[in-house]
């Protein structure tokens, strides 16, 4: 059977450069979700938004971009403004889990608003033919809340669902609900998406045995802590490249040179950095070590050293 494999946005993670160096090294992705643009009541895309989704910073690559709202007024602004840049879908974000959202009642907290849902989808519906696409959640504080959700969904030619398999209040703890995912699966006639741990291929082909219905899978932390997967899942292979370390150092220094160019101070650029190792360190046969000497080093020559020094060993 043939599948889709689709990259998970991840807030401050999965930019263009990010996207950009993926693919360009390693590639597998058929399609990338953009990190959510979120309007906070003023009906201004700011410029990290901007720059993120222009055409010539994503040319080689297939992008949807993403909003996170519980507003029709913004939801219809920007879908303007992406539709204006070459776009057809955006993906209304309904799966965030972190609290400075849910409190806000966005993301994965606002499945539990069902009439407000069914109103936004109403009106952009109406005043829009840009293409609706959703992620969401199980619920926030229970499995059972999207099953509310989904019949109303149903009225409307939303494209799809991709639902992270756990709620809100999780945030990343505990294992995903394959039960709760299935629930959907029986409770509505929706295109589904899966999304949740997809970490191995041996974990991805688990996943394909227990839903053979589904043929879009999307990778969201599991990409950025190896971004070898997706092409690794595509060859069928558990067996990494024999120039792993060569294509990682390449790609490595492709983002951090991207970093260096948009990012003012060493502060800056260390930070971004030291947040991405703690996802890439996986993929090292010892992840904690290789954490701990990219933790420590606090100055750019200290951290160009620590990395030399890592893709060395291996």
């Amino acid at each position: 059977m043939s599948y889709t494999l689709l990259s998970s946005p991840l807030q401050g993670f999965t930019d263009f450069r990010f996207r950009n160096a993926q693919n360009k090294y390693f590639g597998g992705i058929d399609t990338f979700y953009s990190p959510y643009i979120r309007l906070n009541g003023k009906l201004v895309v700011k410029s990290s938004y901007q720059r993120d989704l222009l055409p010539e910073n994503n040319s080689e690559l297939e992008v949807i971009p993403q909003i996170i709202t519980n507003d029709a007024d913004e939801f219809l602004f920007v879908s303007k403004y992406v539709q204006e840049l070459g776009y057809k879908e955006l993906n209304w974000n309904l799966g965030c889990p972190y609290p400075m959202v849910t409190k806000s009642g966005m993301g994965s907290g606002l499945i539990c608003q069902t009439q407000k849902i069914d109103a936004i989808l109403e009106r952009v519906h109406a005043e829009s033919n840009i293409i609706v696409s959703m992620k969401m959640r199980l619920g926030y504080d229970s499995p059972d809340e999207i099953l509310n959700v989904l019949p109303l969904i149903e009225k409307y030619p939303v494209k799809n669902i991709a639902i992270h398999a756990r709620i809100g209040k999780q945030l990343y703890n505990g294992g995903v609900n394959l039960d709760g995912f299935q629930n959907c699966v029986d409770a509505t006639k929706l295109k589904l998406y899966y999304n949740g741990d997809i970490t191995s291929v041996a974990q991805f082909q688990k996943m394909q045995e227990r839903f053979p219905a589904i043929d879009h899978w999307m990778i969201g932390r599991g990409l950025i802590a190896d971004p070898f997967l997706p092409s690794m899942i595509k060859n069928n292979s558990t067996e990494y490249p024999s120039n792993k370390m060569e294509l990682f150092s390449a790609f490595h220094d492709t983002l951090y040179a991207g970093y260096n160019e948009s990012l003012s101070g060493a502060t800056h650029i260390l930070l971004k950095m030291h947040h991405l190792w703690e996802y890439f360190s996986v993929i090292f046969s010892n992840p904690h070590k290789v954490h701990k000497k990219i933790k420590k080093a606090k100055s750019i020559r200290n951290y160009e050293q620590a990395v030399s020094e890592i893709i060395k060993e291996g």
